[in-house]
């Protein structure tokens, strides 16, 4: 396994890019799972950025650690995404996501965030940049 893909399967935290209806960016960080070569993250279909997707398929995005050198290292890249929307995949996949943030799925926050999820953007990465210092 690379080295970027190890950093996408531990990091945390992802900077999601997607273009508003006004052709502006929306960034926001988001949780995720990076799994078969793509990115998963759950959401709403109220959201920004689930409706931003709806209407732009291209995103992109950024992972990164650290603020003093030498341990600063970041990956970015571009790609395409949809929504998935299938009850079964949503919820399969949103718990997996929400395992990676909870111990357990019991609690009332994990709960609260599995049922609030009622999509999935899945993120087709075409191209990765990095950076270390």
């Amino acid at each position: 396994m690379s080295e970027l893909i190890k950093f996408l399967k531990k990091e945390k935290i992802l900077h999601l890019a997607t273009i508003d209806e006004k052709n502006s960016p929306h960034i926001v960080p988001v949780w995720y799972l990076y799994s078969s070569k793509k990115i998963y993250i759950g959401t709403n279909t109220r959201t920004q950025k689930a409706r931003n997707i709806k209407n732009h398929k291209k995103v992109s995005f950024c992972v990164d650690i650290g603020v003093n050198a030498p341990n600063i290292f970041g990956l970015m890249g571009k790609g395409t995404a949809k929504l998935l929307k299938d009850k079964s995949t949503v919820n399969r996949i949103a718990k997996r996501i929400l395992l990676r943030y909870f111990k357990t799925l019991d609690g009332k926050s994990p709960r609260e965030l599995l049922e609030d999820t009622d999509c999935i953007i899945e993120i087709s990465p075409k191209e990765f940049t990095n950076w270390k210092y």
